[in-house]
C-alpha cells in the first residue's frame, strides 16, 4: 500500500492499543496524529511505537522539559503531483 493511502485513524488506533492517548488533526493537504509518550515506556513499546509510526510520510518527536514528550505523525491525504513534489519551495 502507498504510504499516501496510510490511514491516520488506522494509526491513531494502533497507537491507542500500545497505551497512548492520541489526538488527530486534519489540515489541508495532511492529517497528523500526535500521543503524549510517558517517560516510563518500555523498550519493546518503543520498537512498536516506531512499527506503527514508519507507516506515515513523516513523524518525529518533540520533547521539551516543560510539556514532556509528544509523538507525531503525518499522513498525507492525496499523492503529489510532479510539480508539487516538496511544496512550492522544492521545485525545480
Amino acid at each position: 500500500m502507498p504510504a499516501s493511502g496510510v490511514s491516520a485513524a488506522a494509526i491513531a488506533a494502533r497507537l491507542s492499543a500500545l497505551g497512548l492517548v492520541t489526538r488527530v488533526e486534519e489540515h489541508p493537504r495532511h492529517t497528523t496524529v500526535e500521543a503524549e509518550v510517558p517517560n516510563a515506556l518500555p523498550a519493546e513499546t518503543w520498537r512498536e511505537v516506531l512499527d506503527v509510526v514508519a507507516a506515515a510520510e513523516r513523524f518525529g518527536l518533540l520533547a521539551t522539559s516543560l510539556n514532556g514528550r509528544t509523538l507525531w505523525a503525518a499522513v498525507r491525504k492525496t499523492a503529489p503531483t510532479t510539480g508539487d513534489v516538496g511544496g512550492p519551495g522544492h521545485q525545480r
